[in-house]
């Protein structure tokens, strides 16, 4: 395995209005794992994600991809995010465009990837995640599930070299999570580098290779699935995970 992680956080801060929401955080994701982090609503997950695809900026700190310093101002937002695939809550599919062409938007246009080879490649991916006969369907014709894994499929399409997934559970019904999250331990399976944002806990411990506890945008605690849910060292874990497993979540 490569010593070079494929993202890495140094000191990262981020403010809004005066309020802090990322107070120095460091990170650092090998390849071919899966980091998860984890956090009460308002810890500073989401943030974390959106500042790594630089749909904002930092106050202070540098993101690194691959070795690649991304957050310097001279680099080309653009050309970093064609290496990263990010899923929101959000599906954020155009609903005038069948599946393929949902898929097949990025590559063509951006990648410049023939229509017919991105066409076949979506194909791939549909047909890899269970979705081979919804090629021509538009996307109000699917249930939840479906709409989050051809989202999933779309950032796959670009062939990231990283993977963001934030909270892609949440706006789904209960019946519905499994399937989409039977799609991430699929792509661990096959090596996909990814940090995940998750309240899904024992998803989190069954896939994750990294746990990161934030709490106020504070890297609180990190470590192995076992370590942080198996005996935390912080109180302020103890205490989130404490509820999480009253709650019957873990």
């Amino acid at each position: 395995m490569s010593d070079t992680p494929v993202l890495r956080l140094e000191s990262v801060r981020k403010t809004f209005g005066g309020s802090v929401v990322l107070r120095d955080v460091g990170l650092a994701v090998p390849p071919h794992t899966v980091t998860v982090l984890i956090g009460a609503s308002g810890s500073g997950k989401s943030t974390l994600l959106r500042c790594v695809n630089l749909l904002e900026e930092i106050d202070d700190g540098a993101i690194f991809l691959d070795g690649e310093e991304i957050t310097d101002p001279h680099v080309d937002p653009d050309s970093v995010r064609r290496r990263i695939g990010v899923v929101f809550q959000a599906y954020n599919l155009f609903p005038h465009m069948t599946v393929l062409d949902n898929i097949t938007l990025a590559p063509r246009r951006v990648h410049k990837v023939p229509r017919a080879e991105a066409e076949d490649r979506a194909r791939e991916l549909l047909a890899r995640l269970g979705l081979a006969e919804k090629a021509g369907e538009y996307p109000d014709r699917l249930s939840g599930g479906q709409q989050q894994r051809v989202a999933i499929v779309r950032a796959l399409a670009g062939q990231p070299r990283l993977l963001l997934l934030d909270e892609i559970t949440a706006a789904l019904d209960p019946e519905l999570v499994g399937e989409v999250l039977g799609v991430v331990r699929d792509l661990k399976s096959q090596g996909m580098t990814m940090v995940i944002a998750t309240h899904e806990m024992a998803f989190a411990r069954e896939v994750a290779d990294q746990v990161c506890f934030l709490d106020r945008g504070v890297v609180l605690e990190r470590g192995t699935p076992g370590e942080v849910f198996g005996s935390p060292t912080a109180v302020r874990t103890q205490q989130f995970l404490r509820r999480i497993v009253e709650a019957g979540r873990l």
